[in-house]
């Protein structure tokens, strides 16, 4: 397909995207169209949060390094040596998670962990983990005397847990443990390329880098527990591609590591399962099976030691379905966000995708095959998420976990798509932040 067709190509997904989005933004308004009841929550469907227009210092640098990015961020990707460019990309992402959080000064980094309906209230009042465990399930359904709060409710213990082990280690203050989690969040880009490149695509990992690391995605990571979800998962990915291009023990490591982190995210996401669409995505690519059963029997033994332990993931899951559709879900109309998920997802992952992932959709070949596989692996993740009816609103952080994977598909972008493309991404990104007061 000749550039001309390509431009076209991408040209008619951007398009898409833009139109869903402003969609999913205006239609509730101008219709009268109640899809939240609770809109005092809610005030700006598809997204969690409200009109809040500000700007700090902190703005000033989100600005340069957004305008340094756009200028140089493709050249350097393609000249620096490997590991200076994971250390550069390293260092830019966490420069970019801090500078866009900070915009809200440090409570843009605190809120989260001082919120009574998130993990880490409630993981200082954890002292006894197994007792917690046995009395999860319990706690679940609202009628409960003592029932979770909401995030604790929605989530497999592993989420808490995580909050509770930064406790135990002395990181549980406010403003440390969001340090920690940015510092993790800044590892996604990392595990993201050396994936691509352990699977044979080093030259579109290096296109990839700056869309990666420049994410609008920054805004919902910083500082939400989903990061670390998104952070475990690709790096768990990560691992299974080493694993199915190495042999012997390496082979066996690796998928050992990759079903330990892949089995966290499982009971730290009811949604995670999912990931094994892009679990088996990586194997198909690396023409390996061989990690699938030594993956498998690592994560069923994260999944059934905790089991053991009293939190049975089968059947914590129907009591949460019943929660979810006693509360929220019943209020928000699946007309609505059957498609304004879409545009919740388009504004976390950034408008540029519809013209990435309409790209991604042709016949590909070569390393170019190895992008558009994967990325159409996260996209049927999303659909299946979507059609569940289990993610009704708030997916511009529930569905962090596949956003780098859909990504991957900016880099099969035009040349002369790539800078303004990054332009309108990070400008993205500077309006949602700068515009819009979001929960995360």
């Amino acid at each position: 397909m000749t550039d001309a067709r390509t431009s076209r190509r991408a040209a008619v997904g951007l398009a898409v995207s833009l139109v869903v989005v402003a969609a999913a933004f205006v239609v509730p308004p101008l219709t009268g169209w109640d899809v939240d009841a609770r809109s005092d929550m809610l005030g700006l469907p598809p997204l969690h949060g409200f009109v809040d227009p500000r700007a700090s210092v902190a703005s000033v640098v989100a600005v340069l390094l957004a305008a340094a990015a756009v200028r140089r961020g493709e050249e350097l990707a393609r000249t620096l040596s490997w590991r200076r460019l994971l250390l550069a990309s390293y260092v830019v992402g966490l420069a970019w998670l801090l500078a866009l959080a900070l915009v809200d000064g440090e409570v843009g980094l605190t809120r989260v962990m001082v919120s009574p309906t998130e993990y880490m209230v409630s993981a200082r009042e954890i002292t006894d983990v197994p007792a917690m465990l046995r009395e999860y399930v319990d706690r679940i359904p609202y009628a409960s005397p003592e029932n979770w709060p909401i995030h604790l409710a929605g989530h497999p213990p592993g989420a808490v847990l995580f909050h509770v082990l930064l406790v135990r280690l002395g990181l549980g203050a406010d403003l440390v443990a969001a340090l920690v989690i940015v510092a993790i969040a800044a590892t996604i880009p990392l595990a993201t390329l050396v994936t691509l490149r352990r699977l044979g695509a080093e030259d579109l990992a290096r296109l990839a880098a700056p869309f990666l690391v420049l994410s609008p995605a920054a805004v919902f990571l910083a500082v939400s527990a989903d990061a670390v979800f998104t952070a475990l998962a690709a790096w768990g990915l990560a691992a299974l591609a080493f694993s199915a291009t190495s042999s012997g023990r390496r082979l066996v490591g690796w998928g050992v590591g990759a079903g330990v982190l892949l089995g966290w995210c499982v009971m730290s996401s009811y949604g995670l399962p999912l990931l094994g669409i892009l679990a088996l995505a990586v194997l198909w690519l690396a023409r390996s099976w061989r990690p699938l059963p030594i993956a498998a029997l690592a994560a069923s033994a994260v999944v059934l030691g905790f089991a053991a332990l009293g939190f049975a993931w089968w059947e914590a899951y129907p009591v949460l379905h019943d929660r979810y559709w006693d509360g929220l879900a019943k209020s928000r109309p699946f007309a609505y966000w059957a498609w304004g998920n879409l545009g919740a997802l388009l504004v976390s992952a950034g408008p540029l995708l519809g013209a990435g992932l309409a790209v991604a959709a042709r016949r590909h070949t070569g390393p170019a095959r190895t992008v558009a596989v994967l990325a159409g692996a996260a996209a049927l993740t999303v659909v299946i998420a979507d059609l569940s009816r289990m993610s009704k609103a708030e997916v511009e952080r529930i569905w962090l976990p596949f956003v780098p994977w859909l990504t991957l598909s900016l880099a099969l972008l035009p040349g002369g798509w790539r800078r303004w493309g990054l332009g309108l991404q990070v400008l993205t990104a500077l309006v949602v932040e700068h515009a819009l007061y979001t929960s995360w």
